[in-house]
């Protein structure tokens, strides 16, 4: 038999850490997903005193009486009731119970109260549901699981809707796509908090990527590759790594991989879900964001060059139309002084 949860005012949690940082409260409600509830406690709640006093402080909030079942079968007891929201710098709401299912008006009318006072929300996987609820999406662009994306059109028709990225970051909301993805922006956040060391060192310990390119598109149904195609094509992206800052053609590719042009791009897609192009340039762009993080010695120029893009302006406009900011914005805000 389940334990029932008991869910009763109590004092802050907060009050009582050692920690200094940002206060984040992730939200449980009966019908928990507990996959992405265990990322957003993995990445925010687990202790790591390698990453000094100011890490982030941790609870867990009930949106409502207990008991409160996750998924597999398991009941969840949390810190203290919505009236943690009021202390939260941020706000994870994990994936919903249903796309469909009500949002509480009690939760949409403390969410909308802790935006108005500069908190910031994030929704994993179908918890976007709980954030559009709220209204405070409308006209902005947030993301999804993929297989929710008709609901949401259909249900929030004011929000942009982006189903092909892994997360959306508006600032103040931000919303990512499927369960893994939120590992993604949850990464992304600490590298907006705490800089691109803190987030790889967290990543380290997932044993993750730290950043992942690409977006949805990559897992939608579509054809696995055969292995001697991942093998034959392994050594080329290694040498793609490694030839970042001069011209590569598609010909030169092709031929390096020993196949006709045509079957190289088509094989190409199919490993790594991205066309030929479409991956040298996420590659250089990676490069790039990785420089401008590492060496705050070198100039945009020195940068532009050993990222193959030639010259600041070309950077600049590759970081404006993919993703949505300046390398100097860049820099400011995940280099390694920041």
């Amino acid at each position: 038999m389940p334990t029932c949860v008991k869910i009763a005012p109590m004092n802050s949690p907060f009050a009582s850490s050692p920690l200094t940082g940002p206060r984040v409260v992730t939200l449980a409600y009966d019908g928990l997903c507990t996959f992405e509830f265990g990322v957003a406690v993995e990445v925010f709640g687990l202790a790591r005193p390698e990453l000094g006093h100011d890490w982030y402080r941790h609870a867990t909030a009930a949106i409502e009486p207990g008991p409160l079942r996750a998924a597999g079968g398991l009941t969840v007891t949390t810190s203290g009731n919505l009236d943690l929201i009021a202390e939260a710098d941020l706000i994870v709401v994990p994936g919903w119970r249903g796309i469909g299912e009500p949002v509480p008006a009690l939760l949409i009318e403390t969410l909308r109260a802790a935006h108005a006072r500069g908190a910031r929300l994030m929704s994993l996987c179908s918890g976007l549901a709980v954030l559009a609820a709220t209204g405070l999406l409308d006209g902005h662009r947030a993301t999804t699981h993929w297989r929710y994306a008709d609901a949401i059109r259909s249900r929030f028709p004011l929000i942009k809707l982006d189903p092909d990225v892994l997360y959306v970051d508006e600032g103040q909301v931000m919303t990512a796509a499927g369960s893994a993805a939120g590992i993604d922006l949850c990464l992304h956040v600490v590298r907006r908090d705490f800089g691109a060391e803190a987030a790889n060192s967290v990543a380290r310990r997932l044993v993750v990527p730290p950043h992942r390119e690409g977006g949805q598109a990559q897992f939608i149904i579509k054809p696995v590759p055969q292995e001697r195609e991942g093998q034959r094509l392994a050594p080329l992206i290694d040498w793609i790594d490694g030839n970042l800052d001069r011209e590569v053609t598609l010909a030169e590719m092709a031929a390096r991989a020993g196949m006709s042009t045509r079957s190289f791009q088509r094989k190409f897609k199919d490993l790594t879900g991205s066309a030929p192009g479409e991956f040298l340039l996420a590659r250089r762009l990676r490069h790039a964001c990785d420089l401008l993080e590492r060496q705050a010695d070198l100039s945009l120029d020195d940068i532009a060059l050993a990222a193959g893009f030639g010259t600041p302006a070309t950077l600049r406009h590759h970081f404006r139309t993919r993703l949505a900011t300046s390398p100097a914005a860049y820099r400011a805000r995940f280099g390694h002084a920041a």
